[in-house]
């Protein structure tokens, strides 16, 4: 599809009509109470909030750093943006790729929005000196064990930020809104199901999408880094089929607009289609022609998502 140097093709042999007809992985017996009781201990969790005002780099925005704490004791740090007139009646929680995030955004996707962006445990805002802050190290911290796999308090941070929101907004109660792209969207498939306060979402080149596929597709980035634990531990597989996206995105009940791409070196197409594919009926999906890869129709594309989103989130 495009002229490119990986040693490998990031389309994995798949075209439009296969990738449509990827399917899940097997589910794990008690996937569903697992998560669900990690949603239920999180919610026990003091978020211990703390929630400074600074410099806004947008003068019709307010700015805050929000620091609190999730499942394990996790200190989590998020930047709160919302508007400096008008009523607040609309709420993002947006999670991050496994680049990181330095900065919030302020083109925001909807009128009379407040969003919260925070950052995963161990990254941005929310690094600490036991946690690793490399992808590679990151995706793969605690895989030994379902309970102490570092994603675990990922999910939970998405959580808490929902909380901290609607904590400081409450009239968003009816629009609270999901969404994440990459590392982001694979968090944000597994937060999901379980988190009855978000009533719209957008998952963009989703991660974390039907394991036992996604480990034997050549891939760079944080997916290198899981298939070689695999290779060295193939018992990792038991705690991977915990965090699979696909598995996660079959119990989502809320409208999702899914993006996945046709052509991506760092999350392999096939795991992307599979989350994907397994979203509600209730769903709208916008095929990318890549991801992770910059390509000539790439800020057509990106405007055109941006469009439909404005739409996909507006008021009922």
């Amino acid at each position: 599809m495009f002229l490119h140097d990986y040693h490998f093709d990031p389309t994995y042999g798949y075209g439009e009509v296969d990738l449509l007809g990827v399917g899940l992985p097997e589910a794990t017996p008690d996937f569903d109470t697992f998560w669900q009781s990690t949603f239920e201990q999180n919610t026990d969790v003091d978020l211990n909030v703390h929630v400074e005002p600074v410099d806004s780099a947008d003068s019709r925005y307010n700015l805050s750093i929000a620091t609190f704490d999730t499942l394990g004791g996790y200190r989590t740090g998020a930047w709160v943006v919302y508007p400096k007139s008008g009523d607040i009646t609309t709420g993002f929680v947006t999670g991050h790729g496994y680049g990181g995030r330095s900065e919030p955004e302020y083109a925001l996707l909807a009128e009379n929005a407040a969003a919260i962006f925070p950052c995963a445990p161990g990254l941005g805002l929310s690094a600490a000196n036991h946690l690793p802050d490399s992808a590679q190290s990151h995706v793969v911290h605690g895989l030994d064990s379902r309970d102490d796999y570092l994603i675990r308090p990922c999910v939970s941070a998405i959580w808490s930020a929902a909380t901290l929101l609607l904590d400081l907004f409450p009239d968003i109660r009816s629009r609270l809104f999901f969404t994440g792209g990459s590392f982001g969207g694979g968090l944000g498939a597994l937060a999901l199901p379980w988190d009855r306060r978000f009533t719209r979402g957008f998952l963009k080149v989703p991660t974390f999408g039907n394991h036992p596929l996604r480990v034997v597709c050549p891939c760079e980035g944080s997916g290198k880094a899981v298939a070689e634990y695999v290779g060295r531990d193939p018992g990792a597989m038991t705690t991977l089929a915990y965090y699979d996206a696909a598995t996660a995105a079959s119990r989502i009940e809320i409208p999702i607009f899914g993006a996945p791409a046709l052509f991506d070196a760092k999350v392999p197409p096939p795991g992307q289609f599979a989350v994907t594919n397994a979203l509600p009926q209730n769903r709208q999906i916008r095929i990318l022609q890549a991801g992770h890869f910059s390509y000539p129709d790439q800020a057509q594309e990106d405007a055109d998502i941006r469009e439909a989103l404005l739409t996909w989130f507006e008021p009922a």
